[in-house]
């Protein structure tokens, strides 16, 4: 018989909840779950495990998502080249950033910009920004397979 964890405080929640605001806000600046941590008066350690244990996925793999979020935003305005939209996401790193970007969205960022040009060309912005977001959690080879 599996035992379930208890619910998370309330109090907890808000902190992890003002963690995740600050991260959907802040996704540029150049954040590390230390200073997160810092800011809500939790060890990082602490904050890792709740945060996984709230929302299903480390303080790391969220803020990247959001990073890559913004990222395909920038790649279908078409006026940066990749490596200036990953600079203007908050990634330090052009390899780690189209890696994560490749595992999330299922291809390299150049490729998605090409693909996402023609698949969204006379689309309404709306409707285009539901064709775009990334599939989160390992599901990029079935959204991936859609694309091509």
């Amino acid at each position: 018989m599996t035992r379930k964890a208890p619910p998370l405080p309330l109090r907890d929640l808000a902190r992890l909840r003002r963690v995740r605001d600050r991260m959907d806000w802040e996704y540029d600046q150049p954040l590390d779950v230390e200073a997160l941590a810092r800011s809500v008066n939790m060890s990082a350690g602490h904050l890792s495990r709740q945060f996984r244990r709230a929302y299903g996925e480390s303080p790391y793999a969220y803020l990247m998502a959001r990073r890559i979020e913004r990222a395909m935003a920038l790649l279908l305005r078409g006026d940066l080249s990749v490596t200036d939209v990953c600079f203007a996401v908050g990634c330090a790193s052009l390899g780690t950033f189209s890696t994560r970007f490749t595992e999330l969205v299922g291809v390299p960022p150049s490729v998605y910009r090409a693909r996402m040009d023609a698949a969204t060309a006379g689309l309404p912005a709306c409707i285009a920004k539901q064709v775009t977001r990334p599939v989160r959690n390992r599901e990029a080879t079935t959204e991936a397979a859609r694309l091509q």
